[in-house]
């Protein structure tokens, strides 16, 4: 049984025939009876019965259609309290994002005065997507050249930002503008771990130079990648925008090879139908655009 069919066997219970419960319902009447004979079905005791011209309920439809009564009470509460949440502007949204992008965007979030719950999520690109399942709002990131994001995520583009490669201030490269990938092919790199966004354009630089790289650690976390840079351990590929200068580390845009990732907050569509998760994520685009004008290297 659902809940239409309850309603038609109440109004036919109220109204008494047929013929008025289809004008009530502003259906015909051959619909009406279509519902009585679905919920028929369903239970194993008549539920109408003729009188005459008229049909009429049973005692079991008479019980049933009280309890429908009650039915539709219960789910008209339940509709008026689900437009609350949806239309609540200041309802907990839960954020996840990998490390850099925490970095960036989640004092903005706090700052903004919504209410966030936030979470730290390093994962490989594949990854993101499912986590949409757990949180309402996930900041995943991926290179140019990969696959872009399944249909079944939403997708609110954030930054299209440069990767540029890190180098000690006092190293002879940071001299230069720009590098190539021939100028930087022969030094040791820093690097993340497999299946994670940047590696790809770690081995990218190397077919460019026709040299494989050597690398020689490998780190996620970019703050921790910049000291290690500062402390000669190596090179290493860094988003422009999103990792916190260094004083002891220059930044210099790679040519060559393309060199950019895009960072974006995936959410499943369903979850947009909340003013708390749409004010998120304007909130999101915002600070981006103040990322974005941060850049002064």
């Amino acid at each position: 049984m659902d809940e239409r069919q309850l309603r038609v066997l109440r109004e036919v219970g109220e109204l008494g025939s047929v013929t008025a419960a289809a004008e009530a319902l502003m259906v015909t009447p051959s619909a009406v009876s279509q519902q009585l004979r679905l919920l028929q079905r369903t239970i194993p005791v008549p539920l109408t019965e003729r009188d005459g011209r008229r049909v009429v309920l049973t005692d079991a439809g008479r019980a049933l259609a009280g309890a429908a009564a009650e039915v539709e009470a219960a789910l008209a509460r339940a509709r008026h309290t689900v437009d609350e949440f949806v239309s609540e502007p200041d309802g907990v949204v839960s954020v996840a994002a990998f490390h850099s992008a925490a970095a960036a965007f989640f004092p903005p979030l706090l700052s903004s005065g919504l209410s966030v719950r936030l979470h730290d999520e390093d994962v490989p690109q594949d990854e993101f997507p499912p986590l949409t399942r757990e949180y309402d709002v996930v900041l995943g990131h991926r290179l140019d050249h990969t696959p872009p994001w399944p249909e079944s995520v939403a997708v609110t583009p954030l930054l299209h930002e440069p990767l540029d490669v890190a180098v000690p201030v006092d190293h002879p490269l940071a001299a230069k503008r720009s590098l190539t990938p021939r100028d930087v092919a022969r030094e040791p790199w820093i690097t993340v771990h497999d299946g994670f966004p940047v590696l790809a354009t770690i081995e990218a630089i190397g077919a460019a130079a026709n040299h494989r790289l050597e690398l020689v650690h490998r780190v996620n976390e970019f703050t921790v990648v910049a000291e290690l840079v500062a402390a000669g351990a190596g090179l290493a590929l860094v988003p422009r925008w999103t990792t916190r200068p260094h004083p002891a580390v220059a930044l210099r845009p790679l040519r060559g090879v393309h060199a950019r990732r895009h960072i974006d907050a995936l959410h499943r569509p369903e979850r947009a139908a909340r003013l708390a998760v749409r004010t998120t994520l304007g909130a999101l685009q915002r600070a981006a655009v103040a990322v974005r004008r941060l850049d002064s290297r």
